[in-house]
């Protein structure tokens, strides 16, 4: 098959494949996406991520990672939730996973579609390529290149924006030196909308289109290893893997479509609304037993515990005293210290 004929076929494979979004860039269809990683790493604004900074070289585009790439396919596939991530808000005794971890582990999912995809293409194309598939963890400007390839936008809260599914994608890439026709370029539609600005419990965003990971629930939730800042931890509320806010409130939502979201990513029963209790009560062994299959799992029982222990701080329950207390005791120093912050707030609730 001829490389223009290629692209349809393609698009029509990744949407067997179940990705809900694909389009093709050129490698060096982003060019600004290197600089802005500059100007944001010196800024620290990546906080503790420092791997971030020691292959920011290879983020600088594609062909600093391959040079031999010529064509980037990019693809999305969906994880709209059936409910407002935002109606657990107020569910105190209860912990905020956010919608993304709340399935099976999309590194794994996302990944395994796009090698057959990837095999696909290599077998279609008539003369040879070479392919390469990335998934969150290479050192790849996935958003940047998303835009470029016309799946999307980079909106305020910088995740990518998609009219057809809203922020609800995961994103992948295939990287080939096959020279595929490329797709026009996305279209910022953000308009004159903030409401992802303003909803950040954390004031996480210095300006649109920036973000300052330091002051990111996810980041401190998720990437952040030490206690959680004093100055966050009220505005943490009941979240404890993520934050959604700035994504649920996007109104271009309302326009995913939930059929397209693949249903690996359907949540588990016992991660959509876990009770806090239960959470303080995980050992490592436990915590293992729980999470399995799940991207949770790579933060460990004690970032977790962490997490809920600030959760319970600020929940008001007094029957989250006495698992609590339990933990005032506990072997990690950072646990320790999590436990008697949440003990004071209950003891003078109580």
């Amino acid at each position: 098959m001829t490389a223009s004929a290629l692209a349809p076929r393609l698009k029509a494979q990744a949407r067997a494949e179940g990705f809900a979004a694909c389009g093709i860039a050129q490698a060096d269809a982003a060019p600004r996406a290197g600089a802005r990683l500059k100007h944001w790493l010196a800024e620290g604004a990546h906080g503790e991520m420092l791997w971030m900074e020691s292959r920011a070289h290879h983020r600088e585009s594609p062909k600093a990672l391959w040079p031999e790439v010529r064509s980037v396919i990019m693809l999305g596939m969906s994880y709209a939730p059936k409910e407002d991530p935002l109606l657990l808000e107020d569910r105190a005794a209860i912990g905020r996973i956010s919608v993304y971890a709340q399935g099976k582990d999309y590194h794994d999912i996302v990944k395994k579609a796009l090698k057959r995809l990837a095999r696909w293409l290599v077998d279609a194309a008539d003369e040879k390529g070479d392919v390469k598939v990335f998934v969150d963890t290479a050192p790849v400007m996935e958003k940047p290149l998303a835009e470029a390839a016309g799946i999307g936008w980079q909106g305020k809260h910088t995740n990518l924006l998609s009219r057809e599914n809203g922020n609800w994608l995961f994103l992948g890439a295939i990287y080939t030196t096959l020279d595929l026709e490329p797709d026009t370029a996305g279209t910022d539609s953000c308009g004159s909308c903030t409401a992802c600005q303003t909803i950040c419990p954390t004031e996480a965003f210095p300006a649109p289109y920036r973000l300052d990971a330091r002051r990111c629930i996810s980041y401190l939730t998720i990437e952040h290893k030490g206690p959680i800042p004093p100055e966050f931890r009220k505005a943490m509320g009941n979240r404890i893997y993520g934050c959604d806010d700035c994504l649920a409130i996007c109104p271009w939502n309302k326009f995913a479509e939930q059929a397209q979201a693949n249903q690996a990513f359907l949540p588990r029963a016992e991660l959509a609304a876990p009770k806090l209790a239960d959470l303080l009560a995980l050992d490592d062994a436990k915590f293992r037993e729980i999470f399995s299959g799940s991207p949770i799992k790579r933060i460990g029982r004690d970032r977790m515990v962490r997490n809920c222990l600030i959760a319970a701080g600020n929940s008001g329950e007094t029957a989250l005293v006495e698992p609590v207390r339990r933990l005032l005791d506990d072997p990690d120093a950072v646990v320790r210290e999590a436990a008697q912050w949440a003990a004071e707030r209950l003891t003078a609730v109580a």
